[in-house]
């Protein structure tokens, strides 16, 4: 079975995905030295273009792609219902595609993502790297496709339109709430594998800490219950001196509450937790969560009006969009 791809295609011949498109739907628009070399190609390989390949050249999907990295999450949940809400206005279909750890499977589903016609990428994925990002603005720039990341950045370039809150700032003042509650043994629990929003939410933890001249702590762990548990029964023993708590997901803070209730603690008066999202966890732990209130629904929604925009050729000035957050309050701290 030939698995010859557009894409080899495009490799061999030193052409664009599109000026193999255009070869095989409107051969009257590439330059003859081009066509036949695409076309010989093409014989070479035993290419068999499918109905997305054909379709390259053709005009609006009405779709978009939506990457994320895990349908588990609360987090991604709700901001789906954002995008979905806001693509209904527009009459626009959406295309689900979960990034896998597998870094050659992620290049190659970007590469089908292109090759399924989108008129635009929402890309959800906050665990963006250097590569992933430069892959982005390759996507972007040589095969048009517009992208816009949701909740999550690249904080070293503004190239693509970015909808998220301030994680450093947020993650500052969560700190210091917890300094001002008379916190000196302050944790933050984060995750093991680099998130670009994570290291920010790091980032402001330590500002915090070194201004009070504290001593910053930081457990790396999973946000699989069944790993972060483990974790904290080893961590956390009797001796340790801990009274306050950052956890960047709300499905980290509630293990870890349930693991200091396990071993008599009292929440908040022994420890003050913060979690990071407010998604659904946050009350329905006992006792309820305070966090940080990222409005992922929100962010959604303007992510897909922007990447509307973007489709439509029209420029989005801003590219950085900041969107506010709000510090809630529950049974969890003072």
């Amino acid at each position: 079975m030939n698995k010859a791809t557009i894409y080899n295609v495009a490799y061999a011949a030193n052409v664009s995905l599109a000026t193999v498109s255009r070869t095989l739907n409107n051969p009257q628009k590439v330059k003859p030295e081009t066509r036949e070399r695409v076309l010989r190609v093409i014989k070479d390989l035993g290419y068999k273009p499918n109905a997305f390949a054909k379709g390259l050249a053709s005009k609006k999907s009405t779709t978009v792609a939506v990457i994320v990295p895990d349908m588990s999450r609360a987090s991604v949940a709700e901001m789906l219902n954002g995008i979905a809400a806001e693509s209904h206005k527009y009459s626009y279909s959406l295309l689900i595609f979960v990034m896998k750890d597998d870094k050659v499977e992620e290049s190659e589903m970007l590469k089908e993502v292109v090759a399924s016609q989108v008129d635009g990428i929402l890309y959800l994925n906050d665990e963006i790297n250097e590569n992933q990002y430069t892959m982005l603005n390759v996507i972007q720039d040589e095969y048009k496709v517009p992208i816009v990341l949701a909740n999550t950045l690249y904080p070293y370039d503004n190239k693509l339109v970015t909808v998220c809150i301030d994680y450093f700032k947020a993650a500052y003042e969560l700190t210091t709430h917890l300094i001002n509650e008379g916190r000196k043994d302050i944790y933050l629990l984060t995750t093991a594998r680099k998130y670009m929003v994570n290291d920010l939410k790091e980032e402001g933890y330590l500002k915090a800490i070194k201004e009070a001249k504290l001593s910053p702590n930081i457990v790396r762990t999973s946000g699989d219950i069944s790993v972060n548990t483990v974790h904290f029964n080893e961590l956390f023993k009797e001796k340790t001196l801990v009274d306050g708590v950052i956890a960047v997901r709300d499905s980290i803070a509630v293990s870890f509450i349930n693991t200091m209730i396990e071993k008599g603690k009292r929440i908040p008066e022994d420890v003050s937790v913060f979690g990071f999202q407010n998604t659904k966890y946050a009350s329905l732990s006992r006792p309820k969560l305070s966090c940080v209130d990222i409005p992922v629904q929100e962010i959604g929604q303007r992510a897909m009006s922007l990447l509307k925009r973007e489709i439509d050729g029209e420029v989005n000035e801003i590219k950085f969009n900041v969107l506010p957050h709000s510090i809630i309050k529950r049974q969890s701290s003072k």
